[in-house]
């Protein structure tokens, strides 16, 4: 099976509700979508650091037990493991504040084997950070020169604002490497001062990337691909305990999409059908409404054990067309 490899950041989020703390859960952007994978039966790793601490070994351990590959997570001895504290409003959405030993931004790692068709998955400042750019980037050409699909989630937010100018040639190296870019509308006002999918998509991506989704909360989604295709898919209203997870779960349930449908890097270059998309689509928003459900940043076992069990058939009846 192919198999997905995430590159980010890790990190403890301590959730809070009414100020008390109710839970700490395992996070980081990317990480959080490789959670849900592994628990899907997806064959996915992750490329990261942590201290070499209680939290750090938590995080470890609770990749491993969740099916995703740690091999490639660097430990560094003198450094702690990053805390992030989540403060949920009235609508469940979280505002962040972020304890990180910064001076031991490093990233060191070996390249894992890369085959055609691997999905990576890369994002947030974590992808532009100037202190580890030439290992992202050394990493990002090596998986493009592999035939790596890589999918690129912005998600560049109102904290690193005034950091904008200094990491945009990071960003555009990123469009530029990416078969599809996800973007929120947060993250477009933020970098851009643009806020509609339009115009972000013209003006900043279509020349990088002709694969484009565009979130903006409960509102409808919009997709823009190759061969002109444009869509609007409207999101299913749920009661939300937690929106932490959605971003990295919808980002989960298209990766999950492009493996069970079989969606290669010469479709995505070509021009993916409309129907298919339709089903990529769904599977996202599948993973990101069942994460609203609760305070975890992943998909639920009960969600993820029926997503394992799809994949399979899907699987078995390739390999029987094939």
């Amino acid at each position: 099976m192919r198999k997905v490899i995430g590159i980010g950041e890790t990190i403890l989020d301590v959730i809070f509700k009414n100020d008390q703390p109710i839970g700490a859960v395992p996070g980081g952007s990317v990480f959080n979508g490789l959670i849900s994978l592994g628990r899907a039966g997806v064959n996915a790793s992750f490329i990261s650091e942590t201290g070499n601490d209680r939290i750090g070994r938590k995080i470890i351990k609770f990749m491993e037990d969740n099916h995703v590959d740690a091999s490639n997570i660097n430990v560094y001895p003198e450094a702690k493991s990053p805390v992030s504290l989540a403060f949920l409003n009235d609508q469940n959405d979280a505002e962040y504040i972020f304890y990180k030993d910064h001076p031991h931004d490093r990233l060191d790692f070996i390249f894992p084997e890369i085959q055609p068709d691997d999905i990576v998955m890369y994002g947030s400042f974590y992808a532009v950070n100037p202190v580890i750019r030439p290992q992202m980037f050394a990493f990002l050409e090596h998986a493009h020169r592999q035939g790596a699909i890589l999918y690129y989630d912005v998600n560049f937010r109102a904290s690193h604002a005034n950091e904008v100018m200094k990491v945009t040639p990071n960003i555009l190296e990123n469009l530029e490497f990416a078969d599809i870019v996800r973007g929120s509308k947060e993250d477009f006002e933020v970098m851009y001062n643009k806020s509609d999918a339009d115009i972000v998509y013209r003006s900043q991506i279509s020349f990088y990337c002709k694969n484009f989704i565009y979130t903006q909360g409960a509102e409808p989604l919009v997709l823009k691909s190759v061969g002109g295709l444009s869509k609007e898919y409207p999101v299913a209203q749920t009661e939300t305990v937690s929106t932490i997870g959605a971003g990295d779960n919808f980002n989960a349930g298209f990766v999950f999409g492009l493996v069970k449908y079989g969606i290669t890097r010469e479709m995505l270059e070509t021009g993916v059908s409309e129907e298919l998309w339709d089903q990529v689509i769904d599977e996202a928003q599948q993973f990101a409404a069942n994460v609203c459900k609760s305070i975890n940043n992943s998909v639920d076992q009960t969600f993820a054990d029926g997503k394992k069990r799809e994949l399979e058939a899907c699987m078995k009846e390739m390999e029987e067309n094939n």
